[in-house]
């Protein structure tokens, strides 16, 4: 867990409330179901009409990255980069196999496999950074979803305010239905606003930096795997990992 980013949550959603208080306002009076329907089903209607649904199914399961970060293993990876490139400089690249057949990262295996195969290193390159540009292209479109849900969610705040407004035009031979369109009015307002600056735009904005983060990570991989299919020094193979572990 990275009770950082729990934190974070905690403490912008707290000074709200926290600030409310002390203008003299209750919480229940920030409770309003009508508003809270109209900014966050529209906001959801308005990103699902935006993107294709596997990428918004995509894009809500990555939000675990945001409280539970992958851990970052790049100096374990560098490890095991060190032992690869020793191996086949030694043995031959077919020695290369059995790592291949115990890794469970994907990427990882493609790369030995193709190094195993012998795969020219250009063609090398070009297949696995066609393969980096696409991951990073799919990841980068969900996770997009909570930018689009931060520019959303203010003008979608706005229109509950409209609607709050029309009720009270609607009412006002009432006196007793009036503070009810009032109050949905203004939380409306609040609910946009608050949620695409406290909540959907910094998530977003956490998951591009996780994003890039196994970006760089595979990016590594693929400078290891040139090298070891070029027949490079190990040592060699080690200095140009340790420039991303920096």
């Amino acid at each position: 867990m990275d009770w950082g980013s729990l934190a974070g949550v905690v403490l912008a959603l707290a000074g709200v409330l926290v600030a409310h208080l002390l203008d003299g306002g209750h919480i229940g009076s920030l409770v309003q179901p009508a508003a809270f329907v109209v900014v966050v089903i529209g906001t959801i209607g308005a990103v699902l009409l935006q993107n294709r649904v596997p990428v918004f199914v995509r894009g809500v399961w990555m939000i675990r990255r945001v409280f539970v970060p992958a851990l970052d293993n790049r100096h374990e990876m560098a490890d095991e980069i060190r032992v690869w490139s020793h191996t086949a400089r030694r043995e031959g690249l077919l020695s290369l196999e059995p790592f291949m057949l115990a890794t469970q990262d994907p990427f990882t295996a493609k790369g030995l496999r193709l190094i195993i195969d012998g795969t020219e290193p250009a063609k090398l390159r070009e297949i696995l950074d066609l393969e980096i540009s696409a991951y990073e292209m799919e990841q980068r479109q969900a996770a997009k979803i909570w930018e689009s849900a931060g520019g959303y969610s203010p003008t979608i705040g706005i229109l509950g305010a409209v609607l709050g407004l029309i009720h009270v035009m609607e009412n006002l031979s009432d006196p007793t239905k009036l503070g009810g369109g009032i109050a949905v009015a203004f939380v409306a307002t609040i609910y946009g606003v608050g949620l695409a600056n406290l909540v959907f735009l910094p998530i977003g904005n956490r998951l591009k930096t996780a994003v890039i983060h196994e970006v760089s990570t595979r990016e590594m991989l693929a400078d290891a795997f040139i090298g070891i299919a070029t027949g490079d020094n190990p040592r060699v193979i080690d200095e140009r990992v340790a420039v991303y572990l920096r």
